[in-house]
């Protein structure tokens, strides 16, 4: 592999609607360049830009790499959210320079992803069956429901009322103790027909997990921030679902370890892309291609927004297709349109 001569990085906010930001990290490595993406939330990327600025892109300029694997030693010097925008480029780079589609250099046996939607609290019910209604029409097969304690069970019978073949997953944000009144609704829950019940409880409570998968039926995905945590999650039987993100467990290469001790576990996996720019989606498209990725995937941008990536990485009838006679993440980046939309930019060469 040619060293890398440079390390671009950019911070852009969509020009419009929320105005969700992100870090944009560009590698050039001569006859090819690659792209990661890492969302940050609005003003609050301080401590990811040093990560890169200060201690990733330095260690990787001139680097002597082979495989994307190589570069782990640079990556682990940031947090993970930094650590996967830099892992996602080395991968789309190594695959663009070689020639190969990111999801077979990944190990993906799929040519196009099934996908699905998330739908974030409403108060009342009638809403969030037609927000699931909405998603249902476009395609989606699998919702995923936001619960907390006191807004759980009722909407869930509502969904289910209305939507019985629907995979539904409840995402619980960590927001549950095993106090009697949160572990009755918890168990009330299985009568649902869940998918996965996602993050329960506190994130390094994997006892209280494994207790409550021995009470239920349905897959508890425990959060899994890194591949030490998944290994001892897998230990305790602390659930039967994986939920990969890029941005938690630090990029592609983790994640792929993630999915492939998952899926020898025999547990369900699903993805999701993060960040709105289009790059963190298509990076979530290949890891998506995977052999294990059993659930549905929050692979798509939202249809009708500024378009970064071509072609746009967005479902058709709920699928999104899997880029296979295109080398890398199968994209063209706008780079002039992120350029002009920067707010901050760094560039690192030899």
């Amino acid at each position: 592999m040619p060293l890398i001569q440079g390390c671009d990085a950019f911070q852009v906010a969509m020009p419009r609607g929320r105005r969700p930001e992100s870090v944009l990290v560009r590698l050039d490595g001569g006859d090819a360049v690659g792209w990661g993406e890492m969302p940050v939330a609005a003003g609050a990327s301080g401590s990811a830009w040093a990560d890169i600025e200060q201690r990733m892109g330095p260690a990787l300029i001139g680097l002597d790499w082979d495989r994307p694997e190589d570069v782990s030693a640079a990556a682990d010097l940031g947090a993970s959210e930094a650590a996967a925008a830099v892992d996602t480029a080395c991968w789309d780079l190594w695959c663009r320079t070689r020639g190969l589609p990111l999801a077979h250099a990944l190990g993906g046996t799929r040519t196009s992803i099934v996908t699905g939607a998330r739908i974030s609290p409403e108060p009342a019910l009638d809403t969030i069956t037609a927000r699931v209604n909405k998603a249902v029409g476009a395609g989606h097969t699998r919702v995923t429901l936001d619960i907390r304690p006191g807004w759980d069970v009722e909407p869930v019978r509502a969904i289910r009322q209305a939507y019985p073949a629907l995979a539904l997953v409840a995402d619980a944000g960590h927001g549950y103790t095993e106090s009697p009144d949160h572990l009755a609704a918890l168990e009330a829950l299985d009568a649902y027909g869940l998918a996965a019940l996602e993050r329960p409880f506190p994130a390094g409570d994997l006892a209280a997990h494994a207790r409550l998968q021995l009470r239920v039926g349905t897959a508890v995905a425990p959060a899994a921030g890194d591949l030490e945590a998944l290994d001892a999650a897998l230990s305790l039987d602390a659930g039967r679902a994986l939920h990969l993100r890029l941005d938690r467990l630090g990029g592609l290469t983790a994640a792929r370890s993630a999915h492939d001790l998952a899926y020898a576990a025999g547990w369900d996996v699903w993805c999701s892309g993060t960040g709105a720019f289009g790059i963190g989606q298509a990076a979530a498209v290949a890891l998506a291609a995977l052999p294990g990725c059993t659930l549905p995937s929050d692979v798509s941008d939202p249809a009708g927004g500024p378009v970064f990536v071509t072609p746009p990485v967005r479902s058709s009838g709920g699928v999104v297709g899997v880029p296979l006679t295109q080398p890398g993440l199968g994209h063209e980046i706008d780079e002039a349109r992120i350029e002009r939309l920067a707010t901050r930019r760094m560039r690192l060469a030899t």
